[in-house]
């Protein structure tokens, strides 16, 4: 049996602010080729992870690593070189500028001008309402559009990992189902992914192995089937 290489691994992790501790003591793995499912309940910490993961938020204690080197005192800038691009809770997206230049944006590490290109035409033909729009001012889209711009500019990295902040935040079903159908297309395409997610059902579902977050703590862990099958998961977070 070939076990995959470890892209990222936090330990320990604790992160702390405005006086409160957000992250307790937080462990999980993700692995090369695999989507990995955050779930818990508003204000478990989810999110403070990521930002942490990322260096948005500084680290109280613990490591986070990632191709076996920690990130410390690393910013998501050096992160994208390294090929790490997260989606952020909220999309922010680059109101002023065209759903183009924001792809472009997407791609400021890169120099290879002719793929770029290529990128710019996978992104739109991964996502039709882009091309349609392709001009227009990003802050004038709608959340959808401007969840799908933020997924494309992330892409358009050429990510190892992605990393995804509750991508589905505030849509209608219809562009829910839409976001899912991209991850999973990005997923078997073979980038990793790393989904921190409120709707439980729909990340489970498609994850080859899950974390429950709960108060800062990571308090269960297991294959995406046997945590959508687990009755303690099923009547906190899928309201049976």
């Amino acid at each position: 049996m070939i076990v995959a290489q470890t892209l990222l691994k936090v330990k320990g992790l604790k992160v702390a602010y405005g006086g409160i501790q957000a992250v307790k003591g937080v462990d999980f793995e993700v692995h090369e080729g695999e989507l990995v499912s955050l779930i818990g309940s508003n204000g478990a910490g989810k999110t403070t992870t990521m930002k942490a993961i990322t260096g948005i938020l500084p680290i109280n204690a613990g490591d986070i690593e990632y191709l076996g080197k920690s990130l410390k005192g690393q910013g998501p800038w050096d992160l994208v070189k390294q090929g790490l691009a997260m989606v952020p809770e909220g999309r922010g997206v680059f109101a002023r500028m065209t759903i183009t230049e924001n792809l472009l944006m997407g791609a400021y590490v890169r120099n290879d001008k002719a793929q770029i290109a290529s990128d710019v035409e996978r992104m739109f033909t991964i996502f039709p309402r882009l091309r349609e729009r392709k001009d227009q001012l990003a802050g004038t889209m709608s959340g959808g559009e401007q969840q799908m711009l933020a997924m494309g500019r992330a892409l358009m990295s050429r990510p190892k990992l992605l990393l995804l902040d509750e991508p589905s935040m505030g849509l209608s079903p219809i562009m829910v189902d839409k976001i899912f159908e991209v991850v999973q297309d990005v997923y078997a395409q073979g980038v990793t992914v790393l989904l921190v997610e409120q709707n439980a059902s729909r990340a489970l579902a498609l994850a080859d192995r899950g974390y429950v977050m709960e108060s800062g703590l990571v308090t269960m862990t297991g294959s995406g089937k046997d945590l959508l099958a687990n009755p303690k998961v099923r009547a906190a977070y899928l309201g049976e």
